[in-house]
């Protein structure tokens, strides 16, 4: 991880080229969408050579696969033969124990969760989690879809929370939020998609390194 108070993940990425100019700007971490029917959407193939690409020119950045409710063993076939990825970020409705034998499959790699919040009562259902993944990713809850909606979680449920692992925030971050985040919020790190996109999974490489130099102020 490149050294920073406050770590980055631009997420979305569906390009080798956007996937490089976003590196080259100080990301954390670039993540892939492995859930096929989200609009940001890419091959198992593809993002082999995306990761690759990105393993050899930045091997400090991380790499994270994008999943959802998706079988162990499906997971695992998606490395095509070599996990190029140093995250898997399980996106969906995945309970400890498929956490737990995830893990056991993919010691080497780190695990991510995502919760999406609707409501207080949703933060108390995440610390049974923590000893049995790397991350927690905290998503605003929307009926459509499981991620990438740019809806952002209601501010007073984020306040004051503690977790035993690092946190990120999710869901509607954009540079006029930015500041608020992280001097009354203060999360581990900040994961951006839809705020800096022209379309989706086609980044807007002006507004994130904005947002990146925003995030780099504090």
């Amino acid at each position: 991880m490149l050294e920073t108070k406050t770590l980055v993940k631009i997420c979305g990425i569906t390009s080798i080229e956007q996937a490089v100019q976003v590196a080259e700007l100080g990301t954390n971490a670039i993540g892939i969408i492995s859930v096929d029917e989200s609009p940001r959407y890419i091959s198992p193939e593809k993002k082999k050579v995306i990761f690759r690409t990105l393993k050899d020119l930045y091997p400090n950045i991380d790499r994270v696969s994008v999943v959802k409710n998706s079988p162990i063993d499906s997971i695992i076939k998606g490395f095509l033969g070599e996990p190029n990825e140093t995250i898997i970020q399980l996106h969906g409705d995945e309970d400890i124990d498929y956490c737990q034998k995830l893990k056991k499959r993919i010691p080497d790699v780190g695990l991510w969760k995502a919760f999406r919040i609707k409501n207080k009562k949703d933060l108390e259902k995440i610390k049974p989690y923590e000893n049995f993944i790397d991350a927690i990713l905290l998503d605003s809850w929307n009926k459509e879809t499981y991620g990438g909606s740019g809806k952002k979680i209601k501010q007073q449920y984020l306040e004051d929370l503690s977790f035993s692992k690092p946190w990120w925030i999710a869901g509607g971050v954009s540079t006029d939020w930015i500041g608020e985040i992280l001097k009354n919020i203060k999360p581990s790190g900040i994961d951006i998609s839809s705020s800096v996109e022209t379309a989706p999974g086609i980044k807007d490489i002006q507004k994130v390194g904005l947002i990146i130099k925003e995030v780099r102020k504090y």
